[in-house]
């Protein structure tokens, strides 16, 4: 039997809720999206945006009101519950685990029930502790642990059960920096070399820049970029501009440029003005210029504005946003 290429396809998925007037509300919209085996996938969106209820019908945890998930070959709905252990997911953090038992017992017992339990599968839990700094506090209760501590344990209880696919949503959530850090180089080293897939959804962009080769960004329901990490940034790299006036801004500048580009901002200094814009098309910088020649501005300096995940997200959700 040949291997599917892809460990999750998501087809036209829809899941529609009704308020408290009876209105409907289409909390995901024809979601439509696919994760290879091994990959690293970020799943990003406001909130509302619709990625917790796309995950928890992936995982079986709602049912949708139309559209096919199919795992690793297999349609979820059909091969339900089988399917379950093929997926693990770290879903609201520290709130997975028993506080009252250690972590090591919180291992043991969520790995049993995927009916991992061999002695292999033991070392491999103590390989995981290991990973995560976790080795010496593998006897203390969870609720003796720091933040940072529950929050790895978490993914560990989840890593343990050896499956393909793994969601994570929020992993760093309450993370210190260097614990953040740690974890993220962790998630990088397990899909290199245990060829797993994760979709992880965060809010951090840091997290999604260093850990994941593509995003999908989801807005009002729907899904509204699938693209690689890399290629999202050159675009916006070469189209995001600093621009240093000579003096104040002229009376109505930000007004016109608002007029003609999304998301600009003008910020008056005591002796000068910075204007930042992000472009749309290559051509817009003529027009940029001619608005600027037209208002009698001085250009001091202009340069290209560096680029973070961070700056991208915003800047397609604001002109999604704008459209609709």
């Amino acid at each position: 039997m040949s291997i599917p290429a892809s460990a999750l396809q998501v087809q036209s998925l829809t899941k529609v809720f009704r308020d408290r007037g009876g209105a409907e509300v289409r909390a995901v919209d024809d979601v439509c999206f696919e994760v290879k085996r091994g990959e690293v996938l970020g799943l990003l969106g406001p909130n509302g945006a619709g990625k917790t209820t796309s995950i928890k019908c992936i995982l079986g945890l709602m049912r949708p009101d139309s559209g096919q998930i199919t795992v690793l070959g297999q349609d979820a709905q059909v091969a339900y519950p089988r399917i379950l252990g093929k997926m693990s997911a770290v879903l609201e953090g520290s709130r997975n685990l028993y506080w009252r038992m250690s972590v090591w017992e919180n291992v043991l017992f969520f790995s049993s029930l995927h009916g991992v339990t061999s002695h292999d599968d033991k070392e491999y839990f103590g390989y995981l502790l290991k990973l995560f700094s976790l080795d010496e506090r593998r006897h203390t209760e969870v609720r003796k642990l720091s933040q940072g501590m529950k929050q790895k344990a978490s993914v560990v209880c989840a890593l343990a059960r050896r499956t393909p696919m793994v969601f994570l949503d929020e992993p760093t959530l309450g993370l210190d920096v260097e614990t953040s850090l740690e974890l993220r180089g962790v998630l990088k080293r397990l899909a290199r070399e245990e060829e797993r897939t994760f979709v992880v959804s965060s809010h951090d962009m840091d997290v999604i820049q260093d850990v994941c080769g593509r995003v999908v960004i989801m807005s009002s329901g729907r899904v509204v970029v699938d693209d690689q990490v890399s290629h999202l940034m050159s675009l916006f790299r070469t189209k995001a501009y600093r621009i240093k006036l000579r003096g104040p801004a002229p009376d109505g500048l930000e007004g016109r440029l608002a007029q003609e580009f999304a998301g600009v901002r003008v910020t008056d200094g005591e002796a000068d003005a910075e204007i930042r814009v992000t472009l749309s098309e290559d051509a817009d910088i003529y027009r940029l210029m001619d608005i600027l020649r037209g208002a009698d501005a001085v250009i001091d300096e202009i340069s290209h504005e560096e680029v973070d995940l961070e700056k991208v997200y915003l800047e397609i959700v604001r002109g999604e946003r704008t459209r609709s």
